[in-house]
């Protein structure tokens, strides 16, 4: 029983020292196949993909020789079934088992390796957790040997006591990767991620935090969290909610999303959206408060209730615009014919010849009124660009354009309504700025192309440039285009001429 005995210390002693799972298995082979004076050693485990199945060599410990060093290689490399040779057996059946020649055995994948290797006698035990069996360790003597009982008992006990230092080891070794997970997150995150102790000091600060607020990590971690990013007036209440907090007084902000200002190492303050949390870890309480600038997002909302705003403005504007052409233009032609109708019917049978002159009157004035009610709807919504598409429309405007223009390529197909209105509009505010504001153009060219799966739609004159972009009527323009998911962008360098080029997608 003495070296069983000694076996079972050396283990222990060899184990204690690892600093990881194969480490410990390594150590642990080693001693066992010192106290046996034994040259080969082999850890097998369940294949993650297939841990059910199949098993594999996780860690090894063979002699400097030829032998064992020769099979060592085949073993790392040949996975095995469950109930498949030394280790499948033990592993399906949970038990020790012996081998006296493993090079005779019909149930041994390796046995003309092992007899090559001069490899006979094998023993192979479980290693137990709280989890029942983890793995199995395997043995191998350079000549053949009975089995032995005391020996068989006392590898037990040791797969118990490896298999109790192995978990402990798989636990270290799972929460370094977590930890190592986490760093990396930490890392990669966009959001800031502040970590603060129990006395409201920094003890994380990652790279988007440093970025945002303008402070170095070395610079940060030690902090007061409330003095370095809590604008001034609210750092007492942030005191007070961590020490009621700590009292254990009812969370008001854990684990909530609520928007909130902050302040930059510069003085700056802006709005982030902010999360807290408690982190679940031994001793002192640790928080963690997640940190995204959502100043741009404060700007879009406050750019979409402006442009909605604008929207309604210009829908109200454009009916009386409508109502006003309607009461001074076609309205007043209309009521001219009903007057000279009525002077007509009533001259009718002592004048006819002043009648004739009155319905001629009242027929000149219908047909003008009738051409400016055609007026009022071409620039409502012209009726060829429902009937005809974009280049036929487009070709009209460049016809009744002010400014000589020319319409250099335009898509026969069709396309969505609101696509084709889009795109018309832009043209015909394009030709009206010219007209207005660059009195000095002599060509307007148009183009309008479809490219990655939207309508680039360019009106360029050479005037002087310097147009402003913030116009009403281009920020209307702008509004639609927004409406759509498009663009507009205005470039008028001063002296280079002003191009209009809208981005519409038309998928």
């Amino acid at each position: 029983m003495a070296v069983p005995m000694r076996m079972e210390q050396a283990v222990a002693r060899a184990v204690s020292a690892a600093t990881g799972t194969r480490d410990a298995y390594e150590r642990a082979l080693k001693a066992i196949a010192d106290g046996l004076d034994w040259p080969f050693g082999a850890a097998w485990e369940p294949d993650p993909r297939d841990p059910e199945m199949l098993l594999r060599c996780v860690a090894l410990w063979a002699a400097e020789e030829d032998g064992p060093r020769a099979f060592a290689e085949v073993t790392r490399t040949t996975p095995l079934r469950t109930g498949e040779g030394l280790p499948g057996r033990v592993w399906e059946t949970g038990h020790a088992h012996w081998v006296a020649d493993a090079a005779a055995d019909e149930n041994m994948p390796r046995r003309a390796d092992a007899a090559a290797a001069g490899m006979h006698a094998a023993v192979c035990f479980p290693v137990r957790s709280e989890r029942g069996v983890v793995g199995v360790v395997e043995v191998f003597g350079p000549r053949p040997h009975q089995p032995d009982a005391d020996l068989l008992a006392a590898l037990e006990v040791v797969g118990v006591q490896l298999g109790q230092i192995v978990e402990r080891r798989h636990a270290d070794d799972t929460r370094r990767a977590s930890e190592q997970r986490y760093r990396a997150s930490l890392q990669a995150a966009l959001d800031c991620v502040v970590t603060m102790d129990h006395r409201g000091r920094v003890v994380e600060f990652n790279p988007a935090a440093e970025q945002t607020f303008g402070y170095s990590t070395a610079d940060a971690v030690g902090c007061e969290m409330a003095e370095l990013i809590v604008p001034p007036e609210l750092r007492d209440a942030h005191r007070k909610g961590l020490a009621r907090l700590l009292a254990g007084g009812a969370p008001r902000v854990l684990d909530r999303r609520f928007e909130i200002e902050a302040m930059r190492s510069d003085g700056s303050r802006f709005p982030v959206e902010l999360a807290i949390t408690r982190i679940d870890v031994p001793g002192a309480p640790v928080f963690t408060g997640y940190l995204r600038d959502i100043t741009e997002r404060r700007w879009s909302e406050a750019e979409l209730r402006a442009s909605r705003a604008r929207i309604v403005e210009a829908g109200d504007a454009a009916r009386r615009r409508i109502e006003r052409d309607l009461h001074d233009g076609a309205q007043q032609q209309f009521v001219g014919v009903a007057i000279s109708l009525n002077a007509a019917r009533a001259k009718l049978e002592h004048d006819p010849a002043a009648a004739r002159e009155l319905l001629d009157e009242a027929a000149a004035d219908l047909a003008q009124g009738l051409d400016e009610l055609r007026e009022l709807a071409r620039g409502i919504h012209p009726a060829v660009l429902v009937e005809g598409g974009l280049e036929p429309a487009l070709r009209g405007l460049v016809r009744r354009s002010a400014v000589p223009a020319r319409l250099v390529v335009a898509p026969a197909e069709r396309f969505a309504e609101a696509v084709e209105a889009a795109a018309y509009f832009v043209v015909s505010e394009g030709l009206t700025n010219v007209a207005r504001h660059a009195v000095a153009a002599k060509l307007v060219e148009i183009s309008v192309a479809r490219s990655d799966g939207r309508l680039v739609v360019e009106v360029r004159d050479d005037a002087a440039g310097g147009a402003d972009p913030r116009g009403g009527g281009l920020r209307g323009l702008a509004d639609r285009l927004a409406a759509l998911d498009g663009s507009l962008d205005v470039l008028s360098p001063p002296g280079g001429g002003t191009t209009l080029r809208a981005m519409i997608p038309c998928h």
